[in-house]
């Protein structure tokens, strides 16, 4: 048997390849997992007009939005967790700048059932969660239809297939087999919905790791389109065996994000200013590194022999 094809590229690559001005994107993970490296690759190739859609655009939307690369946000929360406001986000909206944003709205659920229709290929989905909401007459995209079983009325989202699905995982193998351990948010559900994959992962491993731990594989390579081998490119979120998430980072971008010009200050030194990550990882310094990194806990092994 001979392997599938390499789909390994730099982020650089990727990023030209396969985000384009004008697309659709999902960069996903539920405080875990959060691809921030992908994103900053995208504002110092100067993307433009992007809708941005995430469940919760915390600190990395902010940072596109700071950049200009968005002018339309697809959402369900946004903030700064346990922290405050997105200040970059606000002002794009209440005074348009950089850019104006246009915001859609939607419940943590309306919008995991946006990317599930994707994923399923179907229209739209049903949903119970908007009754007594005020989101439906704010978001004229929620509606609602009689179900022909029971005759009662249920809220309907559209399917949502972005032009782009950008994902981080703990590792795949050179074909795209990518597996994902602790946290998990809607990652499998974008990947199915998109048109065009981006994986980036802590660590490319052999296609006998993959199949030797099949029930990890939470992405499979036929859906996937680049494999992207990035250590550290969900700081200041986590990667579970990796290393910990920077909640000092969270609460700095509080008073970062509150200025304009210290954000700017910001974007130039650590995004505009490196050529990639490990320049940004050296701006942070080792001593943040090593406070992040994690220490091996290793889970018990199954048996799958039979």
């Amino acid at each position: 048997m001979t392997s599938a094809a390499s789909k390994v590229t730099t982020m650089r690559e990727a990023i030209a390849d396969l985000v384009h001005d004008g697309d659709s994107l999902v960069i996903e993970g539920f405080t875990h997992l959060i691809c921030f490296a992908a994103a900053h690759e995208i504002i110092r190739q100067r993307r433009r007009d992007l809708t941005l859609c995430r469940l919760t655009p915390d600190l990395i939307y902010d940072q596109m939005i700071a950049a200009g690369c968005a002018s339309k946000l697809v959402f369900s929360w946004a903030g700064n967790p346990g922290v405050g406001s997105l200040h970059a986000l606000r002002r794009a909206v209440e005074k348009g700048q950089p850019a104006p944003l246009a915001l859609e709205e939607y419940s943590h659920f309306g919008l995991v059932a946006r990317l599930s229709a994707g994923a399923a290929r179907l229209p739209f989905w049903l949903l119970r969660d908007y009754d007594g909401s005020d989101l439906p007459a704010a978001n004229p995209l929620i509606r609602s239809v009689d179900c022909p079983y029971t005759g009662t009325k249920l809220a309907t989202v559209p399917a949502l297939n972005p032009d782009v699905t950008i994902v981080h995982a703990q590792r795949a193998d050179a074909s795209g087999n990518t597996q994902i351990w602790g946290l998990y948010g809607v990652q499998k559900e974008a990947a199915f919905a998109a048109k065009r994959v981006i994986v980036v992962v802590e660590e490319i491993v052999g296609e006998g790791v993959i199949r030797g731990d099949p029930n990890r594989t939470v992405i499979p390579s036929i859906v996937v389109d680049a494999v992207v081998c990035e250590p550290w490119g969900a700081h200041p979120s986590y990667a579970q065996g990796y290393y910990d998430r920077d909640n000092r980072f969270y609460v700095e971008w509080e008073d970062i994000s509150r200025d304009e010009a210290s954000l700017e200050r910001w974007l130039k030194d650590f995004v505009y200013g490196v050529d990639g990550r490990a320049g940004y990882m050296q701006l942070l310094g080792a001593q943040r590194q090593d406070r992040l990194r994690a220490k091996p806990l290793i889970s018990s092994g199954v048996n799958y022999g039979f």
